[in-house]
């Protein structure tokens, strides 16, 4: 049913930080604003409680087809809600054949908690607020312009730079006209929580993307070198395209796939609008893309907006055991204070980012490296760059050097 793939489309947008509920829901497609804004809104509310819910079940395990913010409405539908309206289409049977094992997981959660309704889950389970402390991080987009002259533009406007933060507790102090510079990302400004940019002039013209921090460590740590082919696997709503399209200068290629029309248009009216060049778009299935290809052969990173385990370390460890010897988990940002879960050995190399411990939205990230390089390709080449933070910027204007990794 169309109502709850918007939705789901919603609660990604929401968690990636691309604006507010309201907003995403008056730019999607489907006509209902008011029942596309109220189920969203409810799902939203009991977020901690369906991921509960979905985890103890294993329903992301036995469905892996099934995407973990249509998990999360379909399971508010049937749990929650009202139920499933005009008949469910085909998600109904799919969740009916899970609706036991759903509701007992519900029930054994309440039992825990010691609450006998639905309402009182929230009031536990839930930690109202934290999505609320994440502040807006602006990614300045250097196909358009450089860090300097952002930054400039803002001080123009009454904004007061406070350089580059040192700490986390550096962006919590944030208020105000205040903005700083990322610790980590050099070309990333970082706002107070309720700074609203979606009129601004910059992020109009394209200068700027509005892109969560843990969004934009997927292109940084892949770090393509100009020239280099990238495949972009689930891409839109483009906000890493553009970012890797960055990374690249335009030069190279990226191929982005998705297998929704509609947000594959949105994607090329947001990369479009960012100055990209160098993508090419495509309405298909990545995995029928060959992996013998010698243009993708080298480093992986496999991302995720998601905290659950089944989208995340499970995937990685069947990874690892499938392609056994050929890759290996790449370890990464050793300063990044939240690591994967202890599920499998070297997991702790892996990314887990969230609102409570990293100021950032829910986010999972593993880097996998071939452990064999072909011949034609350098250990120069093939060897990760160790990230540094980088400098604040200084008032004259200066060319962004991007990481070296190998094509």
């Amino acid at each position: 049913m169309a109502l709850y793939a918007a939705a789901a489309a919603v609660l990604a947008g929401v968690e990636s930080r691309q604006g507010s509920i309201k907003g995403l829901v008056y730019a999607s497609s489907f006509q209902n604003v008011k029942q596309l804004y109220a189920l969203v809104c409810e799902t939203q509310r009991y977020a901690a409680v369906l991921d509960a819910v979905i985890a103890s079940a294993g329903l992301l395990r036995a469905e892996k087809k099934l995407r973990p913010h249509l998990a999360k409405v379909l399971v508010y539908e049937l749990l929650l809600g009202r139920g499933f309206r005009g008949g469910g289409g085909r998600w109904k049977p799919l969740l009916d054949r899970h609706k036991a094992r759903l509701k007992a997981e519900l029930a054994r959660l309440k039992v825990h908690r010691g609450v006998s309704r639905n309402e009182d889950l929230l009031e536990v389970g839930c930690r109202p607020g934290s999505a609320s402390q994440v502040p807006r991080f602006v990614r300045v987009n250097t196909l358009k312009t450089c860090s300097d002259d952002a930054i400039d533009y803002f001080k123009r406007q009454g904004f007061s730079y406070q350089g580059r933060a040192s700490s986390l507790e550096d962006l919590r102090a944030l208020k105000g006209k205040c903005f700083i510079l990322d610790p980590l990302l050099p070309e990333l400004l970082v706002f107070p929580a309720q700074t609203d940019l979606h009129e601004h002039p910059l992020y109009q013209a394209g200068h700027l993307i509005l892109q969560d921090k843990a969004s934009c460590l997927p292109a940084m740590l892949l770090a393509p070198p100009p020239g280099s082919h990238v495949i972009d696997a689930c891409a839109a709503p483009g906000n890493k395209t553009s970012h890797l399209a960055a990374l690249l200068k335009n030069q190279g290629k990226i191929f982005a796939f998705d297998l929704d029309a509609k947000r594959l248009a949105s994607m090329a009216t947001l990369l479009a609008r960012a100055g990209v060049s160098c993508c090419q778009l495509a309405e298909e299935d990545f995995l029928a893309v060959s992996p013998s290809d010698q243009r993708y052969r080298q480093r992986l990173v496999y991302s995720t907006c998601s905290l659950c385990q089944e989208e995340n370390e499970d995937v990685v460890q069947e990874a690892l055991q499938q392609s056994s010897g050929i890759f290996r988990l790449a370890p990464v940002l050793p300063s990044w204070p939240h690591r994967g879960l202890n599920t499998f050995p070297g997991a702790q190399h892996c990314l887990r980012a969230s609102p409570e411990t990293t100021l950032t939205g829910g986010f999972f990230i593993a880097v996998l490296e071939r452990v064999e390089v072909p011949s034609s390709v350098s250990q120069a080449e093939a060897s990760a760059p160790e990230l540094r933070p980088s400098p604040a910027p200084k008032r004259k204007r200066r060319q962004r050097k991007a990481a070296a990794a190998p094509t």
